[in-house]
């Protein structure tokens, strides 16, 4: 029952269906323009280009997770912006239950609408970087699901938008105003392969990219090089799911206790 509601005013916000799709689209769109970018002619010969092909055609979901972002704060934030939360407890007073069905639709949500752009993102680069040079002559097999890596890489940046959801929702619930919410999130996001940068000392380069929760979550798109990745590739999205959790709990916790 909670449930159907969340799934109710989620529908009838005017945003969600374009964020949705917007989503969909932004993964694949961009994720093209990626593929388009990268030619064999810029590397030394083309057997030593050694560009990791599965995760320059999954760059858009970089973009994607914007809307992402977007619309998982709107579907706290709004509730209070119009007073339905009110409405909302009223029905329905266990707060608790009431977050973990927004959560439990939000992601939903979302994860329909990555599973079909993180395939067409792949589809576009199968279809793309051979043109490019990045061909079997090469010593670049097409993208296939059929490959563990790219099967992993796949799976593992569907989540990566799902726990970006998460994320969002709970700065959202803790936060309750949405350009508020939205500085933290993005700030969190993109503020650290910032910083990164402008650290001179790679041993703390090294670690900033491994708490990163975009840095260590996108890991999980390597499939080549792995050994030089600051993180491995699920132990990246652990961490994600660490600060997702961690925002979470926060925002749980303020929505338990303090006044509505």
């Amino acid at each position: 029952m909670t449930v159907h509601a969340e799934w109710t005013k989620l529908r009838t916000l005017p945003s969600t269906t374009w964020l949705g799709l917007t989503v969909l689209v932004a993964t694949v769109a961009f994720s093209a323009l990626a593929t388009l970018a990268v030619d064999t002619s810029q590397c030394p010969t083309p057997t030593e280009c050694f560009e990791d092909t599965t995760r320059v055609s999954l760059w858009g979901v970089r973009v994607a997770q914007v809307a992402v972002a977007v619309l998982a704060v709107l579907a706290v934030t709004n509730e209070y912006g119009n007073g339905l939360i009110q409405t909302t407890l009223a029905a329905n007073p266990r707060r608790w239950t009431v977050l973990a069905a927004k959560a439990a639709v939000v992601t939903a949500l979302v994860l329909a609408a990555a599973v079909p752009g993180v395939l067409g993102s792949l589809l576009a680069g199968r279809f793309i970087l051979p043109g490019n040079g990045f061909a079997p002559a090469n010593g670049y097999p097409p993208l296939s699901l059929a490959d563990e890596p790219t099967l992993r890489a796949a799976v593992g940046t569907v989540l990566y938008l799902g726990l970006v959801a998460l994320l969002a929702i709970g700065v959202g619930t803790a936060v309750r105003d949405t350009a508020g919410a939205m500085i933290v999130v993005f700030t969190l996001l993109f503020s650290f392969p910032v910083v990164t940068q402008l650290v001179s000392d790679p041993k703390w380069q090294e670690r900033l990219e491994k708490v990163a929760p975009m840095t260590s979550g996108l890991a999980v798109q390597a499939t080549t090089a792995l050994e030089r990745q600051p993180i491995g590739p699920w132990a990246g999205l652990g961490v994600l799911a660490g600060w997702a959790g961690a925002a979470l709990l926060v925002g749980a916790l303020l929505f338990r206790f303090r006044d509505a």
